[in-house]
């Protein structure tokens, strides 16, 4: 069983826990940048991370894993192989996150949403929706990294490796943008 501290270590091994002053995807501001990417390049972290998330679901009947694009995918994937079943994902595609490809949830299926940093949760909530709009069944989400404090309420079952409350700002709020320090490019 990986702790949260093995899990910070992986991040930090790979070069993927950075500081600075970053623009995240939700638009928000922080002085902390888990860059997944780092981390999803060894296939050894990502193997032994989405061991850790599948053993968490194990005994929840998972029948599909859905993760949205693009770290999701993977993410997928790799739980899908350790649960023996599906691994998909949803694409950003007109009013919000789709299948496509082929790519099917069936009816009543069981699934766990996937996903690899959360912030606001945008992304999670669109993957939800693309589980209720296919009428399957929600049965838990898997998080490499919660940066809420596990302060999100997805209404069932949320596993999260490492769970941290990293302080994020509205632009015009932000005391690193006050002080005229430069945004940090990832």
């Amino acid at each position: 069983m990986l702790t949260q501290d093995q899990v910070l270590q992986i991040f930090k091994d790979s070069g993927a826990l950075l500081n600075g002053h970053f623009k995240l995807t939700s638009g928000l501001h922080s002085d902390t940048y888990f860059e997944k990417f780092q981390v999803l390049q060894y296939p050894r972290y990502v193997e032994a991370l989405c061991t850790e998330l599948a053993g968490r679901f194990k005994d929840d009947n998972i029948e599909l894993v859905l993760g949205p694009t693009t770290g999701g995918v993977l993410l997928a994937y790799e739980i899908g192989k350790q649960l023996g079943t599906r691994g998909i994902f949803a694409e950003k595609g007109q009013g919000g996150r789709v299948l496509k490809r082929g790519c099917r949830a069936l009816l009543q299926t069981r699934v766990l949403v996937a996903d690899d940093i959360l912030t606001t949760g945008g992304s999670v909530w669109d993957t939800i929706d693309v589980v209720k709009r296919n009428n399957a069944v929600l049965a838990g989400v898997g998080l490499l990294v919660d940066r809420t404090g596990g302060s999100i309420d997805f209404g069932v079952k949320t596993e999260s490796l490492l769970s941290l409350s990293v302080a994020k700002y509205e632009p015009a709020e932000c005391p690193l943008c006050k002080a005229g320090v430069p945004l940090t490019e990832t």
